[in-house]
């Protein structure tokens, strides 16, 4: 008999995201268990629970899912979670880890803007590059090749994603910017063909006029909905819009490509019992669609 797919959605936050949850059902997972609120101390009796109820061989019928707003927080389940797997005797389930959504939202970003340029030879520009889904970003474009800044007010914060890339992919290139005043902006745009703004919703990062003195860019992504835009000029539904000679992507049009990467990745998990989605793996995913 064919076992049900069963997805267990640990969520860092007090509320499981109702939002996480409609998209597994819409990627044809059949039960979602939700839990809130969860900590490290909580998950070895819940990985337990996965894979010590079904044969081995049904394991890929089950599968774990982690959210929440905070992306440190997510990246520790993780990191319990896979303590208590028994790979030697096959006892694990696939995990794909989306806090914040910041994993399929910096593939998408970034699968768009291989569609326009050879990312691996730009120099680019990621504003709000601390966050979640901009130190995404700032991890696949550092990845491919790219000349990364990473832009933040906080330059300490922004020389700590440095390090931690570096650490990932050593001898990446990639910059901490400061963009805490008018006159940053224009030093950290200079020679860059591409920019990504992923700061927190409603926040400008990228007004007309700083905008405007760079000469090379080529390629415009902002991924904030809320109004104002984080690029100003930008329309949330712009896909691959020609604007003021850029090409422009707005939040929608580039939630179009994360929407359908979020499930093709929630789909992947029961071809197997033994996939880790993070950053990397959901954009190589990403690349096949």
């Amino acid at each position: 008999m064919e076992k049900r797919k069963i997805l267990l959605h640990l969520d860092s936050d007090p509320q499981p995201s109702v939002f996480d949850r409609v998209v597994a059902i819409d990627s044809g997972v059949e039960e979602v268990l939700s839990y809130g609120n969860v900590k490290k101390d909580q998950i070895m009796s819940m990985v337990h629970g996965c894979i010590f109820t079904r044969h081995s061989r049904d394991l890929h019928h089950t599968a774990i899912y982690i959210g929440g707003s905070d992306l440190t927080q997510g990246e520790e389940l993780l990191q319990e979670i896979r303590q208590h797997f028994i790979s030697k005797w096959k006892l694990q389930v696939s995990v794909m880890l989306d806090s914040n959504g910041s994993n399929t939202t910096a593939a998408a970003a970034v699968r768009a803007a291989t569609k326009h340029i050879d990312v691996g030879n730009v120099q680019a520009l990621v504003l709000g590059g601390t966050g979640p889904v901009g130190q995404r970003v700032a991890l696949l474009l550092a990845r491919l090749g790219a000349k990364v800044r990473i832009g933040s007010r906080s330059l300490p914060r922004a020389d700590s994603v440095c390090q931690s890339i570096r650490k990932s992919y050593p001898g990446s290139h990639v910059e901490a910017v400061s963009t805490a005043s008018s006159s940053d902006g224009p030093l950290a745009l200079k020679n860059c063909e591409l920019v990504i703004a992923a700061g927190a919703a409603g926040a400008l990062l990228l007004p007309h006029k700083i905008r405007h003195t760079s000469t090379q860019l080529r390629l415009a992504i902002d991924l904030n909905a809320v109004p104002p835009v984080g690029i100003e000029g930008i329309e949330i539904n712009d896909k691959a819009q020609h604007r003021d000679g850029l090409i422009c992507y707005g939040a929608i049009g580039v939630g179009d490509i994360k929407m359908a990467i979020h499930r093709a990745a929630i789909q992947n998990l029961y071809e197997r019992n033994d996939l880790i989605l993070t950053a990397e793996e959901i954009y190589d995913l990403a690349l096949r669609l």
